[in-house]
């Protein structure tokens, strides 16, 4: 008798404990044991399943979501359009070469670099405010991936000490929806001179919040000494510029969740600037810039523990954070100026809650004790929900949507071009066909059978 192979299945029922009383069979398929019974599952008693298939209705929450007021349901509206089609223009802008002969066409792997703010003079002396050093900002795109980064130019600085690259790896693994994400460091003399060149995901369309806010010099105003003999005017009040406290809320969510995973991290923030935060789209925020304090003030005495002022810094990260709100709250960066705390926390008082009052003087009010960003959570309360509420209630109408589309129902759809001059009426089902089609023709063409 001839042993069976290692392809050819074997059958050696194996009778099961006597308390189940059934027989389970054994099977093997390639070196691969399998168990499984002949008999069939007894049936859920007092229930009955349909013999026929249907895709159940909408659910209601979601069948009876109220839309937002004036929301566009058939045409895109002009607002988003516009944004798409500026964040296009500025991911495919390119430079002509012979206008800026100082732009290089290539540094390391990166190309077609494109200045996204205006270049500093040759001769320029004025260091920015922020680093220390001449900055300048370009878009690029990787030669690895073909994609757009934006990169962050230090000039004339040369990394004595690699042990910063520390931070520079820890920085790389935060993954954050507030925080522009750091991916990689390098030092390139392509624009004649050594430079440091952080690489970042780029945003296209992005704008900072010094831009967005405070770029009004009539909201300084109030915060301006007036001449002898001039008595100061009213408070403005919301109607006369103050920005609705629920953006403000909104904000305050999103940086100090940003915060929270950075200190989580271990790392500190360092760049809570209005200068350094991007606003994309309405109310998004995202963190820019980090990392670049912990290379270019990195202090060569601490190269066993460069972790060693963190605590330090991440206190400092709560002030800034207080400072940036009491900003948003007077609409004006005068209202940060130690003369004036006074009076912005009056206009603070007047005009706002006092659960907004209560975190700002929290966050710049100097403790006896090491402060956590976890402390301000109980402080955001409710308003944390608000946001979240917002974003399951998107979640909900897409994973609708979806399950539509997988189920294949006979409902209708329209589809309309990009320049909408083209509508097509179709149902989900026509649409999970035609992905069908083509995810097999996609196979077929890579097996070689087209």
């Amino acid at each position: 008798m001839v042993p069976p192979s290692a392809s050819t299945p074997a059958n050696n029922p194996v009778s099961q404990t006597p308390s189940s009383g059934q027989v389970i069979q054994k099977e093997t398929v390639g070196g691969t044991t399998y168990f499984y019974t002949d008999t069939t599952p007894a049936p859920l008693t007092g229930m009955v399943f349909p013999n026929y298939h249907i895709y159940p209705p909408t659910a209601p929450h979601v069948a009876y979501m109220q839309p937002k007021a004036n929301a566009p349901s058939f045409f895109m509206a002009d607002e988003l359009r516009q944004e798409l089609i500026n964040r296009h223009l500025i991911t495919m802008a390119q430079i002509d070469q012979a206008d800026m002969p100082a732009v290089p066409t290539e540094v390391d792997s990166y190309h077609s670099l494109f200045p996204l703010e205006p270049l500093p003079p040759p001769n320029r002396i004025q260091k920015s405010s922020n680093f220390g050093y001449i900055t300048s900002c370009y878009k690029a795109v990787n030669s690895k991936d073909d994609l757009p980064y934006c990169l962050r130019r230090i000039h004339g600085f040369r990394l004595v000490n690699t042990k910063c690259m520390v931070l520079v790896d820890m920085w790389k693994k935060i993954q954050h929806s507030n925080i522009v994400t750091l991916r990689e460091v390098f030092t390139t003399k392509a624009f004649a001179e050594p430079s440091l060149v952080f690489a970042y995901d780029f945003h296209a369309g992005g704008e900072t919040m010094m831009s967005r806010h405070f770029n009004d010099p009539n909201a300084d105003a109030y915060f301006t000494k007036r001449k002898w003999g001039q008595h100061d005017g009213p408070l403005p009040r919301q109607h006369a510029g103050l920005l609705p406290e629920s953006l403000i809320w909104a904000y305050i969510v999103q940086l100090s969740s940003a915060l929270r995973t950075i200190h989580t991290a271990g790392l500190a923030c360092r760049v809570m600037d209005p200068t350094k935060i991007l606003i994309t789209g309405k109310t998004r925020l995202r963190v820019n810039c980090v990392g670049v304090f912990d290379v270019l003030t990195f202090d060569n005495s601490q190269n066993n523990n460069p972790l060693a002022l963190m605590a330090q810094y991440q206190q400092a990260d709560l002030i800034s954070l207080g400072k940036v709100v009491l900003a948003l709250a007077c609409n004006s960066l005068a209202g940060i100026q130690r003369e004036n705390l006074q009076k912005a926390m009056e206009l603070v008082t007047i005009n706002y809650s006092s659960d907004l009052k209560n975190l700002i003087l929290y966050l710049l009010t100097d403790q006896n004790r090491m402060r956590s960003v976890n402390d301000i959570m109980p402080m955001i309360g409710a308003r944390f929900y608000t946001q979240l509420d917002a974003a399951q209630m998107r979640n909900d109408v897409i994973e609708e949507d979806l399950a539509k589309l997988d189920a294949g129902v006979p409902e209708k759809i329209s589809l309309i071009s990009r320049d909408e001059k083209s509508v097509l009426v179709v149902t989900y089902s026509d649409l999970k066909r035609c992905f069908e089609n083509t995810f097999q023709e996609l196979i077929a063409a890579a097996n070689g059978q087209l």
